[in-house]
């Protein structure tokens, strides 16, 4: 028997998410878990202090974290659960039709090593051929590791693990932890053939400047599991060239007053070195734009959004780090 966990904030996607599942109030019956081998459905609620009750169908079981994060969130759901598997949800996905059925037949005889089965994740894009960068890196979630959009593990795994590392307080990163923790333990994770939709959403102008949040978490990652952890899930990264755009950036404000007074030999050198770290800082940037304005559509609204928030992502991307390098070693 299998228990499904669905962590949430209450976005309105949710109910798409529950009526994929056959789980609908507009519904007769919708009530009623899904037929097969799922035999619950638990929504953790993970929204902080009092908050109004989520519009659920009857049936589904509803649990509070506490606003801790979906790490925390998905612990909560798995504990309450007395089911041999466990598969977890984001609230954003739909599943496709026969998601159920597909679970079980996924999951069903699969050998004593083999601690978890993920899903295909789909991404409706638009159709043409240039992306956004918003829908660019919604792409790949199609192609990404262990994600819990749709990913089923075994009870007792989770249990002898200890579940989700609760110090990821995002929904980053901590999913690939506990597969890397899983995969350390001698298990093996396997790909299913069921499938989700994941769907774009458009979250704002300053949507990709947010997500550099994530690399507090990726200093937490090299601390647990060591350099080679990008490799091991298939990820990439700009840390460096972010780095070297910073400290451009840096070296120009520092020398800056020397430009204006431009004194002497020395403040002329060092005037010179202000224009040249300005230089590399216009340059590097500028690149980093194009590269991310190139792929996508080119429209003008498009073009503003990548000009802006590149000047802002390499030295965002390189706090981030350093209170993660900070905290991880607290």
């Amino acid at each position: 028997m299998i228990t499904v966990v669905i962590p949430t904030v209450g976005r309105p996607s949710l109910s798409a998410t529950l009526a994929a599942l056959g789980l609908s109030s507009d519904r007769p019956g919708g009530g009623s878990p899904p037929g097969g081998r799922v035999a619950e459905v638990i929504v953790v609620d993970d929204r902080r202090g009092p908050a109004e009750p989520l519009d659920l169908p009857d049936g589904v079981r509803v649990l509070r974290s506490g606003g801790r994060g979906p790490a925390a969130a998905r612990n909560v759901g798995w504990r309450a659960a007395g089911t041999p598997w466990v598969a977890f949800l984001d609230d954003d996905v739909v599943p496709e039709p026969g998601w159920t059925g597909a679970l079980a037949a996924d999951l069903a005889g699969l050998p004593p090593d083999v601690a978890g089965s993920q899903g295909r994740v789909e991404v409706p894009l638009p159709q043409r051929e240039r992306l956004t960068d918003a829908e660019r890196a919604t792409a790949g979630l199609a192609d990404a590791a262990w994600i819990t959009a749709d990913m089923a593990y075994r009870r007792s795994v989770l249990d002898r693990a200890g579940g989700f590392d609760e110090r990821f307080p995002r929904a980053y990163r901590e999913d690939a932890d506990l597969a890397l923790r899983v995969l350390g333990r001698g298990h093996r994770l396997v790909k299913g053939r069921r499938v989700v939709r994941h769907p774009v959403r458009d979250d704002g102008f300053w949507a990709s400047v947010r997500r550099q949040r994530g690399n507090e978490d990726d200093a937490l990652m090299r601390r647990v599991h060591g350099p080679g952890w990008r490799a091991a899930i298939g990820a990439s990264g700009r840390l460096r060239g972010h780095a070297a755009t910073t400290l451009a950036a840096v070296a120009a404000l520092a020398l800056s007053p020397a430009l204006v007074a431009g004194r002497g030999p020395a403040g002329r050198m060092l005037g010179a070195g202000a224009v040249l770290a300005g230089g590399l800082w216009a340059g590097a940037t500028a690149g980093f734009a194009w590269r991310r304005i190139a792929p996508g559509p080119r429209t003008g609204g498009e073009i503003g959004r990548m000009a802006v928030t590149s000047v802002f992502i390499p030295p965002l991307a390189c706090a981030w780090r350093l209170r993660g390098e900070i905290r991880s070693r607290a």
